[in-house]
Order: structure tokens, then sequence, then C-alpha cells
């Protein structure tokens, strides 16, 4: 069975933020997940994530579980996490998993 995206975002939800306690994709940080096709049958993942701030000192954890989680996936090959400041993060972005996680209303 062929890597998809909504696994590879599945996989996401291991990689939780050592502040808030919720997973980066319920927390909205996660921007853009690319699957590059390899001869060996394998994909690459390129993540296109942001931090909750700038300066959020969790950044350098979370790419490192990222890269982590989506290594020990079946069908992965190389994984590249790249982080973006561009749109910033609002806690728009929360799903209301997160919110309620989180109380806010």
């Amino acid at each position: 069975m062929a890597l998809t995206e909504d696994q590879v975002r599945e996989a996401l939800k291991q990689v939780v933020d050592p502040e808030l306690f919720v997973n980066v994709i319920d927390l909205g940080l996660v921007y853009k997940v690319e699957l590059k096709d390899r001869e060996d049958e394998k994909k690459d993942v390129v993540i296109e994530m942001t931090l909750t701030s700038p300066a959020c000192p969790a950044g350098p954890q979370l790419i490192q579980q990222a890269k982590q989680v989506l290594s020990h996936l079946e069908g992965v090959g190389e994984v590249e996490v790249k982080l973006v400041m561009t749109p910033p993060w609002t806690p728009d972005r929360m799903s209301e998993a997160a919110r309620d996680q989180l109380g806010i209303f």
C-alpha cells in the first residue's frame, strides 16, 4: 500500500508540544505535507511546519520528533522538515479538539 498524506498527518499526531501538551496537527502547526516518489518505491516526505511563536524553545525538539516519527513509517525514504514563519501561526488554526483541551472557546 502506497504512503498517503493522511498517514503522514496521522503519524504526526504523535508529536506533542511539550509546553501545551497538544499534538502539532491539532495545533495547526503543519502547513504542508509533500510526498515525492523515488525509484525504490519509497516516498520522500517534506513537511512545512511553523511554531506557535518564532522564539518557541521547543522548535528543535518538535522538528526532531517529527523526523523520528515519520522515518518509522513504512514506505518512507528521506524526511525533511522545513520550518516556516509565513503565514504566522494563530490560535484560529487549532482543531476543535485542541481548543477543548486548552479550554479555549
